[in-house]
Formats: C-alpha cells, sequence, structure tokens
C-alpha cells in the first residue's frame, strides 16, 4: 500500500465476524471506520481495536440507507485517509419458514442483507475506482449457493450477492481496473446472530454444525483481502462439501435438508416466537448491550480450519509434495 498503514471499512462491525475482522485489522496498526446500528456495540468495537493499536472511527449507520452508506465512507476518507479495504459483512434475518415471513420482513432482510452489500460496494468503488486501487471483500456464505430451509430471506440475499458481485467484477476487469473484488464464502459461525434475529421457531436458533469461531472468518478474510486476484475462497471442509455437493446431486440434497434441515437448525433451548429480534432495530442499541463478536456455542466451535490452512499453504504443500516425488523417483532409480 502506499500508506504507511491500512485504512479499512468494516460494515457490521458491532458483533460477530466484523467484530473479530475489525479486531485482527487493529492489531495490524490499522485505522478502521465501523458501520453498524448498534451503538453500544460500536462503542465497545471500538474500544476493542484502540486497545489492540488501532485507530477506530464509529460511523453509526443503516446500511439499507445508500445515502447514508455514501456519507460515512466520505467521513471515513476525510477522517483517516484513502480506503485501502473495504469489507461488507452486515445482515439481518428471519429464522421461519417462508410463508410465515411477512412481506415487509423479508423486504427489509433484503434491504439490510443484499443491498447493504450493494451500497457498500458502490461506496467503496466511488473511492477506489478514480485512484485505481483499493480491494472490496464480500463475507459470504456457503448458502450462496445452497439454500436451506428456514432460512429463504437469507439464502435469497445471499445467491443475490454472488450475483451481484460477479457482474460487477466482470465490469471492472472490461475497464482494466486495478481494483480488486472478492468473496469469502463462510460455514456456520459462533456469532450472536442466533440470539437476536427474529426467530418464529419453538425452539432456540443454532448453526448448522461444524460451527466454527468468527476469528477463523477474520482470518479468511484478511488472507483475501491481502490476496484479492483470487476471485472467491471457501472456507471451511463444510462449506466446500456444501458447494460441490450442490453441483452434481442437488435434488439429493433438497431431500436430504428437507429432513434435517429444522432439527439441525434448533437446539434443546425453548424460543419466545414473539420476541422481536434486531429486524427493524439494533439489538445494541443505546439502551442494549453489547454481544461481541462470539455467540453461544463456545463449547462447540472450532478455532481453526485444517481446510484452510491447507488452502492458503498449497503452494509450500505442493512444493513439499513435489520434493517428495523427486526423493522417491530417485530412490527407485537408485
Amino acid at each position: 500500500m502506499a500508506q504507511e498503514r491500512q485504512v479499512v471499512v468494516v460494515t457490521g462491525a458491532s458483533a460477530g465476524v466484523g467484530r473479530a475482522v475489525a479486531r485482527a485489522y487493529a492489531e495490524r496498526g490499522a485505522a478502521v471506520a465501523l458501520l453498524a446500528r448498534g451503538e453500544t456495540g460500536l462503542a465497545a468495537a471500538a474500544r476493542d481495536v484502540r486497545a489492540r493499536g488501532g485507530e477506530a472511527l464509529e460511523l453509526p449507520v443503516d446500511v439499507a440507507d445508500a445515502e447514508a452508506v455514501r456519507e460515512a465512507a466520505e467521513r471515513a476518507e476525510r477522517a483517516l485517509g484513502p480506503v485501502d479495504v473495504w469489507v461488507n459483512g452486515a445482515f439481518s434475518s428471519v429464522f421461519a419458514p417462508f410463508r410465515r415471513i411477512a412481506p415487509d420482513e423479508f423486504e427489509r432482510t433484503t434491504a439490510v442483507t443484499y443491498l447493504g452489500f450493494v451500497n457498500g460496494t458502490r461506496a467503496a468503488l466511488d473511492l477506489m475506482v478514480p485512484r485505481d486501487r483499493g480491494v472490496v471483500v464480500q463475507v459470504g456464505s456457503a448458502l450462496a449457493y445452497r439454500g436451506i430451509p428456514l432460512q429463504s430471506a437469507y439464502c435469497g440475499a445471499k445467491h443475490a450477492i454472488q450475483g451481484f458481485t460477479e457482474s460487477v467484477r466482470c465490469e471492472l476487469l472490461h475497464e482494466g481496473s486495478r481494483v480488486r473484488l472478492t468473496m469469502v464464502q463462510l460455514p456456520a459461525v459462533n456469532t450472536p446472530q442466533f440470539d437476536w434475529l427474529r426467530n418464529r421457531l419453538p425452539r432456540h436458533a443454532q448453526p448448522v454444525p461444524p460451527i466454527y469461531q468468527p476469528e477463523v472468518a477474520a482470518r479468511a478474510v484478511l488472507h483475501a483481502a491481502d490476496h484479492p486476484r483470487r476471485r472467491e475462497y471457501w472456507l471451511g471442509a463444510s462449506t466446500v462439501g456444501t458447494i460441490l455437493a450442490d453441483r452434481v446431486a442437488s435434488g439429493l440434497l433438497d431431500r436430504y435438508l428437507a429432513r434435517t434441515g429444522y432439527a439441525s437448525q434448533q437446539d434443546d433451548r425453548p424460543n419466545d416466537p414473539s420476541r422481536e429480534g434486531n429486524l427493524w432495530w439494533p439489538a445494541d442499541g443505546p439502551d442494549g448491550e453489547d454481544h461481541g463478536a462470539h455467540g453461544t456455542f463456545d463449547d462447540v466451535a472450532h478455532a481453526r480450519s485444517p481446510q484452510w490452512e491447507l488452502n492458503v499453504r498449497k503452494g509450500r504443500v505442493a512444493a513439499a509434495a513435489a520434493g517428495v516425488a523427486a526423493l522417491a523417483l530417485g530412490a527407485r532409480r537408485r
């Protein structure tokens, strides 16, 4: 980078993966603009960034508001300098069968989870394209490829983000731009979303195992931002398996998920279906509490992904394999 420090914008920075990404960049000494609705969570995220050696700028914003996102981007540049990396990660949703999701709830989920990425990408490119440098990272999901029951609004948004990102990437390539757009498809992650999303199910929602800690996702996001020529990264063996299985046996997956998808997304704790959740208002607003990066599944969440470690080290692995093969061939000839 031309600057001595990175300037990074993170949407959804108050909790979950976004919070973990902000912390990880702070450990590099980056200046991090933190975008989210929840002021309590934002303030806590800013304290995290400063405690880890970074500079923090709190920007309360609803990413569904395109003009507000544009203004936040301009404020970030005025305060911190030219933005090097923009990470889109904000979302909201409803856990329920499709027919139990009201039209306004579906529209709101789409506005935040899909159009929030569109608005963030537009704001980032408006800053980056004129100077011909910068990286946008879309925090995606295996559900961008494979829809599952009880998450029709979220899956639809993630599918939309996938198509939108591919389209914009083609346009940047056509223009010969050096601005990079990449995506990280995540597995199930232990974030607070399962405690605060609107949930119409009889029991508490849970991610479909295996579950990974948000720091695993954050490391993948930073790696993607550092190596953005690759169009997409898949994190976790479950993500790889889901995407590949959907390509070759999508009909069988429909039937399998019809049988298992309801139970696998609920744990034994009872749920109050009338609870509002954070669809319209942040759970960590002025009178709320800071939820941090982790959800309530620490006891079963994995702190590392062997698949990812092999993925990012594949050059060294391939070199080592070639060396072993060469030694074996030499031994045979002797």
